[in-house]
């Protein structure tokens, strides 16, 4: 890379990166909540300080040149100790207030969440939360979130983990469809039934599979891979499928089926940058988490 040696100023990289990880100069100004002719500049500028082309303008977005495919790794790097050095100001922070945010995913975020945050708000007025419903896994190290309640142990370097609980999973039809259809009794008659499934998402296959059941993704009715879509589903009586007992048998639209078979249950983990885990707000609210997490509708199973 011919580039001089000046050094360029840090929002001049951070635009740079958004651009080259985004594509475009209108998803990275959305990304970083900026306007895109500041981006252009910010691009502009950084090219004429480093006197080489960074970016090949094409009709439907920007690639990197050769001169930006090296710069990225280098600003991957500065970003990544920007972060770090934000984070260990932040977790510095000795108020109880200020604001959490907390990722979780969709299914949690909409049905497990809202009492546990409601508490929360009541028992500490002065800390704000921040609800990130994903079912992508966030990047605690960038400040994706401060917290991230997941079902499954995140393995992140510098994450500290936390196993809450682990919540009973069942199986669920709606009323409609069980008078409709019949209740079965038994495994085989649950395999004549029209089942609702998840598509691309393989979870419920190898669970069934674990369970000795010889099934295959053709054989679940309907299918879908959002949690909280799929868990509607099955209210709206599209066949019968499997969710959280403590969700279920809170649901007067519903039926759980007694079909004497142990299905797994699902761990719950909190998680955390190790540097801002001891922040007292975060600490707070990650205490509360937990116990309100244990406590979710099914206490006796965590």
């Amino acid at each position: 890379m011919d580039c001089s040696a000046h050094l360029p100023d840090w929002s001049l990289i951070q635009s740079f990166l958004a651009v080259a990880e985004t594509g475009s100069l209108s998803a990275a100004a959305r990304q970083l909540n900026r306007s895109q002719p500041t981006l252009g500049r910010h691009i502009q500028t950084l090219e004429q300080d480093l006197r080489c082309q960074l970016f090949e303008r094409h009709p439907r977005g920007l690639s990197l040149s050769t001169s930006g495919s090296q710069l990225l790794p280098m600003a991957q790097e500065m970003h990544a100790q920007m972060n770090a050095i934000a984070l260990s100001v932040a977790g510095q922070s000795q108020q109880l207030s200020g604001t959490v945010r907390i990722a979780a995913s969709v299914f949690a975020s909409h049905y497990i969440l809202p009492p546990i945050l409601a508490h929360i708000r009541e028992q500490e007025p002065s800390i704000q939360l921040e609800l990130a419903p994903s079912d992508s896994s966030e990047n605690l190290l960038f400040r994706a979130a401060d917290i991230a309640v997941r079902m499954y142990r995140p393995s992140q370097l510098d994450i500290i983990t936390r196993h809450v609980c682990d919540l009973p999973l069942g199986v669920f039809a709606a009323h409609s469809y069980l008078a409709r259809r019949g209740t079965p009794k038994t495994i085989d008659q649950l395999l004549q039934h029209d089942l609702v499934g998840y598509d691309s998402n393989d979870l419920i296959l190898r669970t069934t599979r674990s369970l000795g059941w010889q099934i295959s993704q053709k054989d679940f009715a309907t299918r879908c891979d959002n949690q909280a879509t799929y868990w509607e589903l099955v209210r709206a009586g599209c066949g019968i499928g499997f969710s959280q007992i403590g969700v279920g048998r809170a649901d007067p639209q519903v039926q759980e089926l007694d079909l004497n078979i142990e299905i797994p249950p699902l761990p719950v983990w909190l998680a955390a940058h190790q540097a801002m885990r001891q922040t007292p707000r975060i600490s707070r609210v990650w205490t509360l988490l937990a116990t309100g997490l244990a406590n979710h509708q099914y206490p006796s199973s965590c």
